[in-house]
């Protein structure tokens, strides 16, 4: 691998649609930012390319052309803009620091350290404000990407592992699940918007909780030897895998399915067996709870093990060609691409390396593959065409927007919004719906 890669200040995965998980990734750079497509494992298509200011955060919506931006020059302020036409839709501007941005087909969420703020995505307006919340300097939220099940998780303590359910779409608080002793470091909410995965700053241990009423569902041991880092946390689109990375050179990837037939085990065998699980359950009562906890925990059916270490890095699991796979995006500026056959289990075999500065990798070949991967087709290019929106503009000179905010007309034509906050909206027209969402590739249509 050759030392020119970029370094990325900020990258994701695009989030899931109604029925695939978006192969896309996007990066922000010192320079600007990237959007890339995973048409095959061969081929890693960058379909845009925007070099003008250093990007802390960028995240696309689906395979859509819209993407929310906060730049290092200005990180109070988040513009949401139509990449393909080159348009900013709005901007919004802060009382702090922009630390996450998370949205789906029904709402954005902006993270600062102390506060959340809860937009309609069809107009922009901020419907709720979520304010004096615990201490949280790494903007640790996530939204899920199933509207219909618009779940908001973050953390609900500074010193323990706490995670706060927020429904955004009813606007109220769902549940308080206490997931771990130590602080949290990562969580993902299921594509199905009915479980969340958490992690916690200790790294050993991840945990699997229905949002509804906050029951344990799953617990896996991710290691014991040292506690980690863990950088995210990722469930496929179908709910039945888990993937986990962190700052060691291992990712793992977990099954979550309690339906897995046991092998029936020779008379002797089951009877030896039958005697040790008596002897550990008549035990239990008599060791401490750490200890009994670790025979109850399921362990990864898959990992790979990446050829770095100490980076910040995402993963995800996909269907590309076909076939599953697992992407892993580093900050040295590579993405990795690696077969998974969850019917082995083991040792995941590197497929392909691309890297994320527009230039080929000379070093990396894609390594041999079995045979039932041969016959696959290419999916689906990603993005088909915008249609129009017809525009509604209010040219009065005043609009109230809600209780809180006050919009004044502007020299320039564009329209600014003040509340208590000092929390500023700027936005480019007003609409009654400024978003038709018909479908994830024209979202948003045509400004």
């Amino acid at each position: 691998m050759s030392n020119g890669a970029l370094e990325l200040k900020y990258f994701s995965f695009g989030t899931a649609g109604k029925k695939v998980l978006s192969k896309s990734l996007a990066v922000g750079t010192k320079t600007g930012y990237r959007l890339y497509s995973l048409s095959s494992v061969d081929n890693l298509d960058q379909i845009y390319e925007n070099e003008s200011e250093d990007i802390c955060i960028v995240e696309r919506l689906f395979s859509s052309s819209l993407v929310a931006v906060v730049s290092l020059s200005s990180p109070r302020k988040l513009r949401v803009c139509h990449f393909k036409k080159g348009n900013e839709i709005c901007n919004y501007s802060y009382s702090n620091t922009i630390l996450g941005v998370k949205l789906n087909r029904a709402r954005l969420v902006v993270c600062l350290e102390e506060s959340l703020y809860i937009h309609n995505i069809h107009d922009m307006k901020v419907l709720h404000t979520i304010r004096d919340t615990p201490p949280n300097p790494a903007g640790l939220c996530c939204l899920s990407t199933n509207s219909d099940m618009c779940y908001l998780a973050y953390p609900g303590s500074s010193t323990t592992g706490e995670v706060q359910i927020f429904d955004a779409i009813n606007l109220q608080s769902v549940s308080m699940i206490s997931a771990h002793e130590s602080p949290l470091a990562a969580m993902a909410i299921s594509h199905q918007g009915n479980r969340i995965a958490t992690a916690s700053e200790r790294g050993t241990v991840i945990r699997v909780f229905t949002i509804a009423d906050g029951s344990k569902l799953y617990e896996f041991r991710r290691g014991v030897k040292r506690c980690v880092s863990i950088c995210s946390l990722a469930f496929s689109i179908d709910g039945l895998y888990l993937c986990s990375s962190s700052n060691t050179e291992t990712v793992h990837v977990f099954k979550l399915d309690d339906t897995k037939e046991i092998p029936q085990m020779p008379e002797e065998q089951q009877s030896w067996m039958s005697f040790l699980s008596k002897a550990v359950t008549a035990s239990a009562n008599y060791l401490p709870t750490q200890v009994t906890d670790v025979f109850n925990q399921g362990r990864a059916v898959a990992s790979i093990h990446l050829p770095f270490q100490g980076l910040k890095n995402i993963c995800t699991i996909v269907m590309v060609d076909k076939v599953l796979r697992l992407l892993v995006a580093s900050s040295h500026g590579y993405l990795y691409v690696y077969n998974l056959d969850m019917e082995e289990g083991g040792e995941c075999t590197l497929w392909r390396t691309h890297r994320l500065d527009g230039q080929v990798d000379v070093v990396d070949s894609p390594k041999p593959v079995k045979s039932k991967e041969l016959n696959t087709t290419k999916m689906d290019k990603n993005i088909k065409a915008e249609s129009p929106i017809n525009k509604n503009l209010d040219n009065g000179p005043a609009v109230m927007l809600d209780t809180n905010h006050i919009a004044e007309e502007c020299l320039d034509g564009t329209l600014s919004v003040t509340n208590a906050d000092n929390h500023i909206d700027s936005l480019t027209d007003i609409s009654v719906d400024r978003f038709k969402l018909n479908d994830d590739s024209e979202f948003p249509p045509v400004i």
